[in-house]
């Protein structure tokens, strides 16, 4: 379908503005859990639960909603999507206990789920393939973006307006998103798309959700316990039925043939890869900040900005490159270049100037720009145009799932090393076990106990920990660019040609 020249790009501003608001809503909650505890009265429970229940719903409902778009019309569900997300953001806002919150977020989930691949299904519905690496970049960039501008952005609307202003702050982005998407673009839809498979929609919503849960419980109650080992069962044998269920459903939900398609499974590998140290390198970095280096919320999210300055960079790199080399090398290129980041990150020391954090960031920034861009441009180029939506569900929830499973298991690491190390001998018991939980908990026995000693032993604690976990993440990153070098088949450069000759022909269509 051909859209003139300026209103895709337009529109793809609004697709980005909209991702950027899911994207900081998905970290803001990490700096307003003390204030919410306080002005609610919520407990520890309740305060977990309006974590998780917007995990939840959105990795049950990203594979299903990409097949309604499919279906009924990408950008009608889009829109839909955003206004459930934008109305459960102002009820969240109101909410007058955490009970209505946690309502809030689980409906904020369920638009999240709808938006999020539907937005990245529109892509190559409006972009040529000599336009879609610069595009996918942007929106890439604008999800990326707002996951450190989420804690940043929430800590100066809690210093300076109530906590429902969190909420809030969604309403005005997505309405300006919703109306720029509904005058500046088209309805697609594949009206061959198979019904909604009842059967294979419960298997797979009920599989993710109890792999997720598994996920979010393992590193409190520990992965051995009876409750987490009894949901990851029930994930296997959901997830298992429904596979099962899908090669024998004369209209399946989600073609498996893609799994047998090299060019699609190994652009994967990538972008499971990249997301996955992503989210490690986000869930552990804001504390070696703050914790350690003794920023507050404001200057952490302002010292995670190089991250994303690097990752804008592999953007321009990509846009650059891809029409002449393939994907193929500059994926390879960005995992070595991630590695290189990482490995670096894992030589931190509690002294280390920021400077010296700003450089590691910035290598790892451009590494996770090298290849995430390329990987989703390839696996968009990969997917059936009859299949944008439900391809593009099955993308994000690959790429969901494995970043919170890679966020759990990477943030036991983490435990199991601080645990090791940090000292807690001679201290009382109540507060040796909170020293011994988290680098918070020692912080506050030390300043209780006026204890120096015990907060210089979990900060160290706590470098050699996440030193772990980078230093994980960059054998990963080596062992995954090998593989892609050995096995992803390159793909033929882009012709460039079809960009200028669309937009003549748009300026002409739009003189006539």
């Amino acid at each position: 379908m051909r859209v003139p020249y300026a209103r895709r790009w337009l529109g793809l501003g609004a697709l980005a503005l909209a991702m950027l608001a899911l994207g900081f809503d998905m970290t803001i909650l990490n700096v307003a859990l003390t204030t919410l505890s306080a002005e609610l009265d919520a407990s520890t429970s309740a305060l977990q639960w309006i974590v998780d229940s917007y995990l939840l719903v959105f990795a049950a409902l990203l594979l299903p909603a990409g097949l309604l778009g499919d279906r009924f019309g990408r950008k009608w569900l889009l829109l839909t999507g955003l206004g459930i997300f934008g109305a459960a953001s102002l009820a969240g806002a109101f909410a007058d206990g955490s009970g209505g919150v946690i309502v809030a977020r689980l409906f904020m989930g369920l638009g999240a789920a709808i938006v999020t691949p539907l937005s990245m299904s529109m892509l190559p519905a409006i972009f040529p393939p000599a336009e879609r690496t610069r595009a996918v970049a942007i929106w890439s960039a604008a999800t990326a973006l707002g996951l450190p501008l989420g804690p940043l952005l929430g800590g100066w609307l809690l210093e300076h307006f109530w906590w429902g202003s969190i909420f809030l702050i969604n309403v005005p982005v997505v309405v300006i998103a919703g109306l720029a998407i509904a005058l500046l673009l088209p309805e697609t839809k594949d009206p061959a798309a198979p019904r909604v498979d009842g059967i294979g929609a419960l298997l797979s919503m009920g599989g993710l959700v109890a792999l997720v849960y598994g996920v979010i419980e393992a590193p409190v109650r520990g992965w051995g316990d009876p409750v987490v080992l009894t949901s990851f069962a029930g994930a296997v044998l959901l997830l298992t039925g429904f596979v099962l269920w899908e090669r024998r459903a004369p209209e399946p939900m989600m073609d498996l043939r893609l799994f047998c398609e090299p060019a699609f499974v190994w652009p994967m590998l990538a972008a499971v890869a990249g997301t996955l140290v992503m989210a490690g390198v986000l869930f552990v970095l804001p504390q070696y900040l703050q914790a350690v280096q003794g920023n507050g919320v404001f200057g952490t999210g302002l010292r995670l900005i190089p991250m994303l300055l690097g990752l804008l960079a592999g953007g321009i790199v990509t846009d650059r490159v891809a029409p002449r080399a393939g994907h193929k090398p500059i994926i390879v290129t960005g995992l070595l270049v991630m590695a290189a980041g990482l490995g670096r990150g894992a030589f931190t020391e509690v002294g280390d100037s920021y400077t010296m954090i700003c450089l590691w960031l910035v290598v790892l920034g451009l590494g996770c720009g090298l290849t995430l861009i390329p990987s989703m441009d390839a696996l968009i180029a990969a997917l059936p145009a009859d299949q944008a939506g439900r391809g593009s569900g099955l993308v994000q929830t690959l790429r969901q799932t494995a970043g919170a499973l890679g966020v759990a298991g990477l943030g036991s690491l983490l435990s199991a090393v601080y645990r090791d190390h940090v000292r807690t001998a001679g201290l009382p018991g109540e507060a040796a076990d909170t020293a011994r939980d988290s680098i918070g908990g020692a912080a506050a026995a030390a300043d209780r106990l006026h204890d120096g000693g015990l907060l210089a032993s979990a900060q160290d604690a706590y470098v050699q920990g996440m030193d772990a976990v980078l230093g994980a993440c960059a054998v990963g990153a080596l062992a995954v660019g090998a593989l892609l070098w050995a096995f992803q088949p390159r793909r033929a450069p882009q012709d460039a040609g079809p960009a200028s000759d669309d937009r003549e022909s748009d300026h002409e269509h739009a003189a006539s």
